[in-house]
């Protein structure tokens, strides 16, 4: 996994990991999402698996791996915590997705697969508890009270594994919630984020248009269209 550190050049980062993986693929399968996405902007969105305080400490952790600024929304803004919370009653946050039997070998090769013995649900449960009591330990108080500088600390400190948190290793934490941030931030609305299709706007990305015939041509022209959902 690419490290980025915590610091003013996200914005550039989302950008680079853009040209590693498909911008607008979901990880979760089903319509689920879909619903309660609809009815997110006429009322508060109440989480479906997580608790009232790890839906405080989620919130506050992915709006520092993505702020808004003058470019585009921050991760709170795009709905990136609806769409890690709607992931978890999927497949996906049951680990249905990949092989979930041990042995589980830790510092290996990515191609080896997912290398835990929790299902992205369990982790999450398990993480969130442990990174609030070490918050408390070290700052005695909780992460949504801290500063931005505050808090930016602690996730450097979780993306280092130098944070311990319990069960789960603090590198495979950030690694996680990293890698959904960046899936809640540019999947398709229909899954919970990118509200507004924001995301794709702000990389001039068109999204799921079905004809681009008049176009194939027309090299370095900026396209004019608005971006498309799938939902």
């Amino acid at each position: 996994m690419k490290t980025i550190g915590i610091s003013p050049a996200r914005r550039a980062f989302l950008r680079d990991a853009l040209a590693m993986a498909p911008a607008a693929v979901a990880v979760g399968t089903g319509v689920a999402g879909s619903t309660l996405v609809k009815a997110a902007d006429a009322q508060p969105y109440k989480p479906a698996y997580f608790t009232a305080q790890e839906w405080t400490t989620l919130n506050a952790l992915v709006d520092r791996l993505i702020p808004a600024d003058a470019q585009g929304p921050g991760a709170v803004e795009a709905g990136v915590a609806e769409f890690i919370d709607l992931q978890m009653n999927q497949p996906y946050g049951f680990g249905a997705l990949w092989y979930m039997r041990g042995p589980f070998v830790r510092d290996t090769s990515p191609l080896m697969g997912y290398q835990l013995e929790f299902s992205p649900r369990t982790l999450y449960r398990s993480a969130l508890a442990g990174f609030d009591k070490a918050v408390i330990a070290r700052r005695n108080k909780p992460f949504n009270d801290l500063d931005d500088a505050g808090k930016d600390a602690l996730i450097g400190e979780l993306e280092h594994g130098k944070l311990a948190i319990g069960d789960v290793p603090p590198a495979d934490f950030f690694a996680q919630l990293l890698q959904n941030t960046h899936e809640g931030y540019f999947c398709d609305p229909k899954h919970g984020g990118n509200k507004h299709m924001d995301a794709w706007r702000m990389i001039n990305f068109p999204g799921a248009r079905g004809d681009y015939i008049d176009w194939v041509e027309q090299y370095g022209k900026h396209y004019p269209l608005p971006p498309v959902s799938i939902g």
